[in-house]
């Protein structure tokens, strides 16, 4: 059903529109969802939402609204406050914590606000509490002028109420940037009516027009609706003009001022005082344009704009009828009759500090220390508040209005948030800016390190990877330590994320080894000394990670440094116990910007020994956050995780796939981490379906200097993969080869990944028999009840052995108890080969039944294991960042999946999987 109103009016040719609309509202008892308008100015917009609005209060919804005012996108979270006005009672529903993000925010607590994500989750579960007594219709118009933390929040909303009554219809001008425009959301662009619709609307709106105007107009306004109501009152008084040679929005500005210039000059004072307030009070407004006229200014005096059709006016606010007005009312005043404006806002908002230091800036140029200060000052406002966005551009303005010194800091402070934000196309012109103000070496390193945290790009050769260290430790020598280490920490992950060159890994590891011993207190030492040396520090890190894990008071930053610290030497068991408590804090402190990493990297570690309870949750999660972000470089890390699972799982197609993705994005951007880590999937796939020419060549790309696959360290991570490939094919020599270098280049720590495949390959690579069943015994002997994959293919690579050496009998323990291994991970491919295994011995094996819970997607998993774990849907909300309605409704789905109908068959139904690990 489409809406339907009594009055067309500009609705006329709006059918695909009203009907879209409708459609949302028609279907908001089962789902809800977002819906983006966009197109230029008079096109319909506002209109179109006014009818959605009147047609949800017919309908018994809840209406919330906000409306963008380019005087306002200054203001933190002005387009949210007004907003959420009708229903801030609501909050008292609310969990403790989500009360005071929103306490915070709007500025009724003096603790810092929390970060942005917590911020948008109290704002979603807010809607959410208001959308239980009816359905909601959430309205942001002329969303392109919009404060930039109101629209993130929004955006974030707007992806999770699917499943909630809500709908969110946001109007933006066409051109224009804004998180809600780039969101991803569905969008519909509205174009000029149809010809006859055109002179239908014109027909009723200026029905005394000679055909001259009549024609001229009609081709002017190109089917505008709001041209053509507009240029008809002031056709005959406006020059003539070519088609096309004046834009249409210039042409409705200067119609607009035509109207305004025949009212009275005190109204036309009001108008101007109202089109630069970021408020619609006529209080204030008079009081302002009195102290511009001199004299006291009464309400009447608008009168006349809002006959004129103008503005809209009650006794307490004055609001302009189009913003296009509110253009025109400025464009029209003069340079020095702007500025008194101005003057007179900031004199009358002495109390509001965030509003009168913008009327005090604006339109004033040179070095105002005062007014910079104060607008640095509001910026701490603004960021404490978690309205970076606004911090950031009052802090360009501040430096605008600087000497040269503080200008350099002022712009560096503004160029990190920036960067915080992920807004790089901010970044960049200001540290162009910054080149040129003279920065001493202090500033200079830190405008390098913001420049090279913005730009990921390789570390390359030597004299680059020399001169970033030497910026670095410059900057520990004047005694800017945190960042030393800053600077340090961004060259070893470049190391660890693209290969450099072995030169300039050398210059690396020197540097990291001067920063000092990596048992001091400073886990980021240990960190960096991780990433730039996994090999030549692997003992001493393993030993402060196992030292680190006995301690019951880690907090979440120690955690995400240890968990990419035991990564990267192979110690992934302890990796993956870090990364999950890091992931946890992340989530529960609403740092989601750094979860994708944190994400993958568990994910890696958790499907490198078949945790798949762990691993298809953290790769979907962090492809979801890494696109919500725009993070494309997790989005292939994902990928990767992905792949791996199929790989092992025996899907070779599905790790195809997985790792070409991740390859379109991460080779271009010679990411090798990434690329190295596309192919252990491949290989995996490879191995398990018996293609082990494949699985060689692909394992071989990691060493070859020349491959995008090229990683030294990680290569070594596959050498019991590559031993296993060269049996098969008869490359003995070029594999025994292999293990000596990687034997020489990281020794053999017990636990870590190199040591557990060192065991593998060296079993598989044996030269004699003797030999060959001492390594199997001393490999099956070690401990490796962490590494259940590993520990299953050396089981079915022993039975394989014992079968060749016609030791038959003794073959079937070993095939059988692989076999049961990889049954109870899911491993079907490795799951056949144990049984064909056990068929040539001459037993009969039946096929293993696939688990209920490999019936659920990955988000279903996860949302599962928690439920089964008795937290509640909004807790579970809370920690996926998602509507406790939208878990409601996964919960609904997955009972059918797994043969149950209520929550406390969850535990049972899932154990198996849950007791994956321990098998």
């Amino acid at each position: 059903m489409s809406i339907t109103v009594n009055n067309l009016g500009p609705l006329l040719g709006r059918d695909a529109e009203t009907e879209l609309l409708g459609s949302l509202l028609d279907g908001i008892r089962s789902s809800g969802g977002p819906l983006v308008l966009y197109g230029e100015p008079g096109i319909g917009k506002s209109r179109l939402l006014a009818v959605a609005a009147a047609v949800a209060r017919e309908r018994g919804f809840t209406v919330l609204s906000t409306t963008g005012v380019q005087s306002e996108a200054h203001l933190a979270f002005a387009g949210l406050h007004q907003m959420l006005r009708p229903v801030r009672f609501r909050a008292a529903d609310l969990p403790a914590t989500q009360r005071a993000a929103l306490d915070a925010v709007f500025g009724l607590a003096q603790e810092s606000a929390p970060e942005r994500f917590r911020i948008a989750m109290a704002v979603l579960d807010l809607l959410c509490e208001v959308a239980t007594d009816a359905p909601l219709l959430v309205l942001a118009e002329d969303a392109h002028w919009l404060d930039r933390p109101t629209t993130e929040v929004l955006a974030f909303v707007a992806r999770r109420i699917q499943s909630d009554p809500i709908v969110l219809v946001a109007a933006a001008r066409e051109g224009y940037p804004s998180p809600l425009v780039d969101a991803g959301l569905p969008q519909q662009r509205l174009s000029g009516l149809a010809p006859a619709d055109a002179k239908t609307l014109l027909d009723a709106s200026a029905q005394e027009l000679s055909p001259v105007i009549r024609n001229r107009v009609l081709s002017e306004a190109a089917g505008n609706p709001l041209a053509l109501i507009e240029l008809p009152t002031t056709a005959a008084r406006l020059e003539p003009i070519a088609p096309g040679s004046l834009p249409l929005t210039q042409r409705l500005e200067q119609a607009f001022a035509a109207r305004v210039s025949d009212l009275p000059e005190m109204t036309r004072l009001l108008l101007l005082v109202a089109a630069h307030s970021d408020d619609e009070r006529v209080s204030e407004i008079l009081e302002a344009a009195g102290a511009v006229a001199g004299t006291t200014l009464g309400l009447e005096l608008l009168e006349p704009a809002a006959e004129a059709a103008i503005v809209d006016l009650d006794l307490h606010t004055v609001r302009f009828r189009h913003p296009l007005i509110r253009s025109a009312v400025r464009q029209s005043a003069s340079l020095s009759r702007r500025r008194q404006v101005h003057e007179a806002l900031a004199e009358v908002l002495r109390a509001e500090p965030d509003r009168r230091v913008w009327h005090r800036a604006a339109l004033i140029s040179g070095t105002h220390e005062e007014i910079a200060k104060e607008l640095e000052e509001a910026a701490g406002r603004a960021r404490r508040r978690g309205a970076l966005a606004v911090a950031v551009t009052a802090l360009q303005r501040a430096a605008q209005l600087s000497p040269s010194k503080q200008r350099v800091r002022r712009l560096l402070a503004a160029a990190q948030l920036a960067f915080e934000l992920g807004q790089r196309d901010v970044v960049t012109p200001i540290l162009r800016e910054v080149e040129h103000l003279e920065p001493d070496p202090i500033e200079r390193a830190r405008a390098t390190w913001i420049e090279e945290v913005v730009h990921t790009r390789p570390l390359g050769d030597t004299p680059r990877a020399a001169a970033l260290i030497a910026a670095a430790e410059h900057a520990g020598k004047a005694g800017d330590h945190e960042l030393q280490l800053d600077m340090a920490w961004l060259v070893a992950t470049r190391a660890w994320m693209v290969d450099p060159a072995p030169s300039a890994r050398r210059v690396l590891v020197k540097a990291a080894n001067r920063l000092g011993d990596p048992a001091s207190a400073d886990l980021r030492i240990l960190a960096i000394q991780a990433y730039a040396d996994p090999f030549g520090t692997a003992p001493a890190v393993v030993e402060r990670v196992r030292a680190a894990a006995t301690d019951l008071h880690r907090d979440t930053d120690a955690a995400r440094l240890l968990g990419p610290a035991a990564a990267a030497v192979g110690d992934f068991d302890l990796a993956a116990r870090f990364l999950g408590e890091a992931v946890e804090g992340l989530r529960t402190k609403g740092r989601l910007g750094h979860l994708p990493r944190m994400l993958t990297l568990q994910g890696s570690m958790a499907a490198q020994v078949a945790d798949w309870a762990v691993a298809i949750p953290a790769a979907e999660e962090a492809r979801r956050l890494a696109t919500e972000l725009g993070e494309p470089q997790w989005i292939a890390a994902a990928d990767t995780v992905d792949s791996i699972i199929a790989g092992i799982r025996g899907d070779p197609d599905a790790a195809e796939r997985a790792a070409a993705r991740a390859e379109r994005i991460a080779v271009p951007t010679g990411a090798n981490i990434t690329v190295a880590f596309a192919q252990f999937g491949r290989i995996l796939a490879a191995l398990g379906a018996g293609r082990h020419s494949d699985a060689y060549e692909v394992a071989e790309r990691l060493f070859d200097p020349a491959s995008p696959a090229h990683h030294p360290i990680v290569a070594c991570w596959l050498i019991g993969d590559l031993a296993e490939a060269a049996l098969h094919t008869g490359r003995i020599n070029e594999a025994r080869a292999r293990v000596r270098q990687v034997e020489s280049a990281s020794g053999d720590i017990p636990g870590t990944c190199i040591a557990v495949g060192l065991l593998h390959a060296r079993a598989l690579l044996a030269q004699d028999p003797q030999e060959a069943a001492g390594r199997f015994e001393g490999a099956l002997g070690a401990d490796l009840t962490h590494w259940p994959l590993q520990r299953a293919r050396l089981l079915l690579a022993h039975g394989q052995w014992l079968r060749r050496q016609r030791r038959i009998a003794e073959s079937r323990t070993p095939l059988r108890d692989a076999r049961d291994a990889f049954d109870a991970m899911g491993c079907a491919a490795w799951s056949d080969q144990a049984r064909r295994e056990l068929r040539a011995s001459g037993e009969a094996s039946r096929r293993r039944d696939v688990a209920a819970s490999d019936q659920l997607t990955a988000q279903e998993l996860q949302i599962a294991q928690l439920a089964a774990q008795g937290l509640s849907n909004r807790d579970i909300g809370q920690q996926l960042y998602l509507s406790h309605r939208t878990i409601g409704t996964h919960l609904y789905r997955i009972f059918p999946k797994l043969g149950i109908t209520s929550r406390g068959e969850l535990r049972s139904a899932l154990s198996a999987r849950i007791a994956l690990r321990g098998q």
